[in-house]
């Protein structure tokens, strides 16, 4: 397959050498563009601004894997590369691996589900894999899974224009529960603001923010019956799979509002 591969924590992590670096000894036609430092929780971000540069680097990846590093967001980098770096487009766009878990709410913040979503956006099935830990460096389970998923992906193509969020536990390959198929779940945070004073004797701000809760959120009726959420399959140490859309609309609030009577005179 021909894939794109992008992230949000830069050119030089760990996570997205080692998947470019797998998928490229599948025999898989890998280009990767990505952003140029860590660019974690932008969003869906553009620059609009100022100019987008885009550096091509060697000696980093495998040898069949070409490669640029660009200063813009995670969905600048997407976006560049389907619009002007390659010469025709992806079957697959491919994010990660993130360094870190992209469940339930904090899919909003992600630029690695971003750059995902916005292969969607132009048209394109997509892919966001994460690995549940942000000190964990063993990335090469969740490779070996991702090469696991587009072997299932060539074999039976994605039916509907998706994306598919994909959290990986950072456990041993052999403490893999197994693979579930999963809805978005809700963490709710404590967002804490850690105020600071600079060298200079003004006032700063870190946001520390820390999960307060996993909570259940509301019942979907177009979903079928007993879908378990990402957040809890993970603690089981199974992978989660959650296809996800970039329409936001909500369906249940479309029916509600439609009662609503306004008058304009």
């Amino acid at each position: 397959m021909k894939l794109l591969i992008s992230n949000d924590d830069g050119i030089a992590a760990l996570g997205i050498r080692t998947l470019a670096n797998c998928l490229a000894q599948a025999g898989h036609d890998v280009t990767v563009v990505c952003p140029d430092r860590e660019r974690s929780a932008t969003g869906h971000g553009l620059t609009l601004h100022q100019p987008i540069r885009a550096e091509i680097i060697e000696s980093v990846f495998h040898p069949a894997v070409n490669a640029w590093a660009c200063d813009g967001t995670p969905s600048d980098c997407v976006k560049l590369a389907l619009w002007a770096l390659l010469d025709s487009p992806p079957d697959l766009v491919v994010s990660g691996i993130n360094q870190g878990a992209n469940l339930g709410t904090e899919i909003l913040y992600s630029g690695t589900v971003s750059a995902a979503m916005e292969g969607i956006i132009e048209g394109i099935p997509s892919v966001a894999l994460s690995l549940t830990s942000h000190t964990c460096k063993d990335f090469q389970p969740a490779a070996d899974f991702a090469k696991i998923l587009l072997d299932q992906i060539a074999a039976k193509p994605i039916p509907e224009l998706m994306l598919l969020n994909v959290n990986i536990p950072a456990v041993k390959w052999s403490e893999i529960a197994g693979v579930t198929i999963t809805r978005q779940g809700v963490r709710r945070y404590v967002d804490v603001f850690d105020k600071r004073i600079d060298p200079r004797g003004k006032t700063y701000y870190w946001l520390t923010g820390e999960v307060l809760e996993d909570v259940e959120p509301p019942s979907d009726l177009n979903l079928p019956e007993n879908v378990p959420t990402d957040v809890h399959v993970i603690r089981k140490n199974y992978i989660s799979i959650t296809p996800l859309q970039y329409n936001l609309t909500y369906a249940g609030g479309v029916n509600q509002l439609s009662e609503w009577e306004f008058k304009l005179t």
